[in-house]
């Protein structure tokens, strides 16, 4: 072993935590922020430089984002399965494991993303029928769609190397890819847009292009590393094994991300009933607020991460002092990121669309969901937790009826009555607070690390 690989190791796995979880999470929120600046520049630039089709140009986009957050969600959860795969390997020190986990996680992913282009491409117009997207707004949201799918094998294989590199403690180096290619992002926005004169198509197009330069920077530094995760070419092959286990705790993880966006597509189709304006203020705002996803969902990998190492390495202690700290830690950073969002909420929205009405009617939006990201990360934590003992249907299911159950009530029960903008909007909190409470109950219930800890003491009995 070498020791830069022991050094990850002994972070994990010995010394204090409480300075570490930070070091890892929040490089890590830094990388889903700059990902999510891909859309949102998408956003701004097609808001402020495509003249008279600037709100039509951003309703598109904005329109998508529920599709591609479905899709895309269903492989980073996926991905998640190979971070808790290759992450118990490396606790219980099994090298060949962590070889095959590697190499199986590379070929998914591209296949996977070949299989959702594909797909993605036949579905494209029903999906955007569902949604209930105006006709005026129909051919440019159609048209960014198709050019985004054609992406999605590097998008996809950019995430599955990104969990691989977290599951030995790396972070740095996929925010530094993504940070290189964000940059080539906003460059080809600006060129596409404004010196070709493109609208959504060219957004669109940059989008898949920073992409596949942020997979391949990461390819190739799997290819070159010291630690344990080194890709050899020659051995990218799936093993069945490996595939089995990564899709027995990423598939569940997976389908919860999935459903939740389902959820948000019936949301989304809510809001496109409402009109073009708030379409539009619904698309600056989510660009904004997901970056307080962003950082609560960075605590809950940092969680899944730690607690499969130590748990893979039979440290049961450790797994719930990260609990703990990544609980007390993520709400102390998410107040100071939800206090500054709301301050600074308008001039924020106004640099995606500048007409006051779509800024009040967006500001709804974060003034919502923003404050009820706090349930988020409460349960976000709770269910990473479960994940790195391998306890991954659980929190899928609680989460799918949750959420799913209460929007879906929620909109076709109580929207009608009071078919407003902020009548949609309060499902958030509401559905998000009954998930932290149903997720909760499921951790007491489960108690994973006082079981792990009477059966490792049965066994020393005997």
């Amino acid at each position: 072993m070498s020791t830069q690989t022991s050094q990850r190791q002994l972070d994990m796995l010995h010394g204090p935590i409480w300075n570490k979880i930070p070091q890892f999470a929040l490089p890590v929120a830094a990388t889903a922020i700059l990902e999510q600046l891909f859309n949102a520049s998408d956003v701004a630039v097609v808001g402020n430089f495509t003249g008279a089709e600037s709100t039509l140009a951003v309703a598109a986009v904005g329109s998508n984002s529920s599709i591609i957050s479905l899709i895309v969600n269903l492989f980073i959860g996926i991905a998640l399965g190979s971070n808790v795969v290759i992450a118990h390997a490396i606790g219980h020190g099994d090298k060949a494991s962590v070889h095959k986990a590697v190499h199986t996680s590379i070929v998914a992913a591209v296949l996977g993303g070949a299989a959702v282009t594909v797909i993605g491409e036949l579905a494209a117009a029903p999906l955007l029928g569902l949604l209930h997207v105006p006709d005026e707004v129909f051919p440019l949201a159609l048209l960014y769609l198709r050019i985004y799918l054609l992406g999605m094998p590097v998008i996809l294989l950019y995430n599955f190397e990104a969990a691989i590199f977290r599951s030995v403690g790396e972070t740095k180096i996929p925010l530094l890819a993504l940070a290189a290619s964000g940059v080539l992002n906003v460059i080809l926005n600006l060129f596409f847009v404004i010196v070709l004169h493109m609208t959504v198509n060219g957004v669109a197009t940059a989008t898949v292009i920073s992409n596949a330069v942020s997979s391949l920077i990461l390819y190739r530094r799997l290819r070159h590393t010291e630690l344990e995760i080194r890709v050899e070419p020659r051995s990218l092959r799936i093993d069945p094994a490996s595939l089995r286990r990564i899709l027995q705790i990423g598939l569940p993880a997976g389908i919860q991300t999935a459903v939740f966006s389902v959820a948000n597509i019936v949301i989304q189709s809510a809001i496109n009933s409402l009109g073009t304006i708030v379409m539009a203020a619904s698309s600056a705002a989510y660009n904004i607020e997901v970056f307080t996803y962003d950082i609560l969902n960075s605590f809950s990998q940092a969680c899944t991460t730690f607690v499969g190492q130590n748990f893979g390495a039979g440290k049961p202690q450790r797994c719930k002092k990260t609990l703990l700290l990544c609980l007390g830690e993520g709400i102390c950073i998410l107040g100071l990121a939800i206090a500054a969002i709301l301050f600074w909420g308008k001039p924020l929205l106004s640099i995606f669309d500048s007409n006051p009405e779509v800024i009040e009617t967006g500001y709804i939006r974060l003034m919502m969901v923003v404050s009820a990201h706090a349930f988020s990360l409460l349960y976000e934590v709770m269910a990473g937790y479960l994940r790195g003992f391998g306890i991954s249907l659980a929190p899928a299911v609680i989460t799918t009826i949750c959420v799913c159950g209460i929007r879906f009530g929620w909109i076709q029960l109580v929207f009608p009555q009071n078919p407003t903008f902020w009548t949609i909007m309060t499902v958030y909190p509401v559905s998000l607070a009954a998930t932290a409470l149903a997720i909760f109950l499921a951790l007491a219930y489960y108690r994973p690390a006082r079981r792990f800890t009477a059966v490792q003491k049965i066994k020393a009995g005997n």
